[in-house]
């Protein structure tokens, strides 16, 4: 039959793996048009996305423990190529990279893995997960038909799958690895591509299907997918899809839990009930593998959020917030869904869905069958208006924009809108620990006299200078004027107009702040224009460009520029306008503290800080701070209120936060209703306040005493309000 042909395609490679291995516990993964098939049994899988970069560690086994309780069966997580592969053929898998102890330990808790290996990721990741380095392969295009990437691409895959042999962890090995994930919503790219992006859709999933895993492959949002290759679904709704063979089972790969914050814009959030209403609508329609995304959504730590703009913080509204904890009422309700669910396994993975409507917005759907038993899910699609429905001959009252669920087809165990957990109250609260020992380190600005400059006429792109070693970089020229030409013309100051694809400008005049433009996710450039002061004689204008994040989604995107790229012109003086765009630049990546690690421990010493009045330097920009703290007793998490300061970066014992910004949230917090369909801007918290006020300090970064923070601020602050909070339960309502 055709439902089993393409399942019965993973059985031979299994069994020549487990032949070849010897292993006494072998087992294999197959498929067929109504789930996974796991050891000879049809499953519905509940998944989390939980990214092992986006914590630390110490933190796993409690998240882990954590999704276990909260009724999942599988830990989702991609792998970040960036972070494992710094430069070509160095690789690292230490610490928070560690991805063979992430899977033992999902393993531990008796959890399956989905490895998605891309490797691109997006992700709202640095450059999607792809490393920098390979922009600047000769003759290289991303994610198309071209040999360059393909070989980078296959090479680093296949590095990941012979880790896992290695390690025994595909399940066909024993392993907890059920799935494995190539490319990443490709279906967008592979439209724009054409007839390349048709080849290397299927070259690489030729590839991936070669690698023998003994597990099935999965491409998401990518219809085309070819067999065996199961293709599935990403979105806030999924009912909707099918996959393209009805041999294969219906996968929702992303079940987005809320949605990403970035600088500027207010915190979206996504109420339970829709959430759960979405996953039973799915359910009910056939579907039979959920993965939340997120389920601990973490912190983008350093340099590593992409966007740009997106914040450090990568919270998602996810059932495990940042910090690790439980948040309700979004876990419990959840985990009850589970429940509810895997009480109608059978009947479910045993029938096709009869629909019968019950009104005009009402429906059932009904999975019955002589071996399977009886459930049914009972929906009210209005969004406004509570409805009574009689089914086989029972009166049951829904509320709007929900469902009921009936294992035995009589008797309701969960309904999607009905919450039964309280909203849990978190504070941030202040600690014992004093910030004291404050010192500073004055950045320099870039000079003309500077031995190290790249020198170019002309303006040059951002990135193919830094190569992404810093968010920094200086754009510095000169510009004479006579001692008899007047300044001001019409008493006005001469104008200087910047026009920049860079996320962030900073314009110094002879070594003096004059003006600083910002970007948006929205409008990314950050043009200027500012009045200077100009005197006779050589005047030296640098401008500092910076990044917050490089783009990591879209056709071509290694193709996409950043930096200052003109025109910069001077305007108002006496003699006419000023194209300065093609005189001669000197150019300087990164900052003078960054060259001499000025936030590593062990560069303290050597560094001339010096001990001065905080008020004294308070709003001064380009300014790096130094103080020290001791850990606070307990064991509650922990994180710095960077709330009184600018933009920047921040650092505990040489480990980087990330960056912070202290940009007010613009957006339209007015209210926020479950019913009806979701999208972000419909839920807005946080309006006129920071985005991002609070940054997440890992316990396990600490030591009990003399623990050093290090603060880069761009545009100034004041570093004494700096403080370390903890995040508290303080009780329910």
């Amino acid at each position: 039959m055709a439902a089993t042909s393409a399942s019965k395609w993973f059985l031979p490679c299994v069994l020549l793996l487990c032949a070849t291995l010897s292993l006494t516990h072998c087992s294999n993964v197959s498929y067929d048009g109504k789930a996974l098939i796991i050891n000879g049994q049809r499953r519905i899988l509940f998944s989390g996305s939980i990214h092992y970069p986006r914590s630390t560690p110490q933190m796993w086994e409690g998240l882990v423990q954590k999704a276990k309780e909260g009724g999942l069966d599988v830990v989702d997580t991609y792998v970040f190529w960036n972070v494992h592969e710094p430069s070509p053929g160095n690789y690292n898998f230490e610490g928070q990279f560690d991805l063979v102890r992430f899977v033992r330990t999902v393993q531990k808790a008796g959890l399956f893995v989905h490895l998605r290996i891309g490797p691109y990721v997006c992700a709202e990741w640095n450059f999607g997960g792809l490393p920098v380095w390979l922009k600047f392969v000769r003759g290289i295009s991303f994610r198309t038909e071209n040999e360059p990437y393909k070989s980078a691409m296959q090479k680093f895959t296949q590095k990941i799958v012979q880790m896992m042999k290695s390690e025994n962890l595909f399940h066909s090995q024993g392993g907890p690895i059920i799935l494995s994930q190539i490319e990443n919503e490709y279906g967008p790219e592979r439209k724009a591509f054409g007839a390349a992006g048709n080849a290397y859709m299927n070259w690489a999933a030729k590839m991936a299907v070669g690698m023998d895993t003994g597990v099935p492959w999965v491409m998401c949002k990518e219809d085309d997918a070819p067999d065996p290759v199961i293709n599935a679904c990403n979105g806030f709704y999924c009912d909707y899809f099918s996959p393209n063979r009805p041999y294969k089972p219906t996968l929702w790969t992303e079940a987005w839990s809320g949605w990403f914050t970035d600088f500027g814009s207010p915190v979206y959030q996504r109420p339970v009930e829709d959430l759960a209403f979405a996953v039973a609508r799915f359910i009910q329609k056939g579907g039979s593998l959920i993965n939340y995304y997120m389920y601990h959504g973490g912190t983008n730590f350093g340099r590593t959020s992409g966007g740009p703009f997106i914040t450090t913080s990568y919270d998602y509204d996810a059932p495990i917030d940042e910090y690790g904890l439980i948040r309700q009422p979004k876990y419990g309700h959840l985990k009850e869904l589970h429940d509810a669910i895997k009480r109608c396994e059978r009947a479910i993975l045993n029938a096709d869905p009869a629909v019968q409507s019950l009104g005009n917005y009402e429906q059932a759907h009904v999975f019955s069958s002589n071996s399977g038993g009886c459930a049914a899910f009972l929906s009210n699609y209005h969004t406004n208006s509570d409805a009574r429905v009689t089914f086989r001959g029972r009166h049951y009252d829904l509320p709007p924009w929900s469902i009921s669920i009936l294992p035995n087809c009589v008797d309701v165990v969960f309904n999607t809108a009905k919450v039964q957990h309280q909203t849990t109250q978190v504070q941030m609260l202040s600690t014992e620990a004093e910030l004291h020992s404050w010192e500073i380190f004055n950045e320099e600005i870039y000079s003309l006299n500077e031995d190290s400059a790249i020198t170019a006429t002309g303006l040059l792109e951002q990135l193919n200078i830094t190569r992404d070693a810093s968010d920094y970089l200086w754009y510095t020229t000169s510009v004479h004027i006579s001692p008899s030409e007047s300044i001001l013309r019409g008493g006005k100051r001469p104008v200087l107009k910047v026009r920049s694809m860079g996320h962030g400008t900073h314009v110094f005049v002879n070594g003096h702040l004059s003006g600083s433009a910002f970007g948006t996710r929205e409008k990314r450039r950050s043009d200027l224009a500012v009045d200077i002061n100009l005197r006779g004689g050589t005047n030296q204008i640098s401008l500092l460009s910076a990044t917050v994040g490089l783009q990591n989604i879209g056709s071509h995107f290694e193709t996409w520029s950043t930096g200052i790229l003109g025109p910069v012109t001077l305007e108002g003086l006496e003699e006419g306008n000023k194209d300065l765009s093609w005189q001669k630049w000197l150019y300087k990546v990164g900052l003078k503290g960054e060259s001499m690690t000025l936030y590593s421990p062990s560069s303290i010493q050597s560094v001339d800080w010096t001990r001065e009045s905080l008020v004294s330097v308070k709003q001064q920009p380009l300014t790096w701070y130094k103080a020290y703290f001791d850990a606070p007793e307990g064991d509650e998490p922990l994180a710095l209120d960077m709330g009184s300061m600018g933009k920047g970066q921040v650092w505990v014992n040489g480990q980087s936060l990330g960056r912070y910004w202290s940009i007010r949230a613009n957006g339209d917090c007015s209210g926020c209703s479950y019913s009806g369909t979701f999208r972000p801007i419909k839920c807005q918290f946080r309006c006129g306040q920071p985005t991002q006020q609070w940054y997440h300090v890992p316990r396990s970064w600490l030591r009990p005493a003399k623990n050093l923070l290090v603060v880069f601020e761009e545009i100034g602050g004041d570093a004494s309000r700096i403080a370390l909070v903890k995040r508290v339960v303080v009780g329910e309502q």
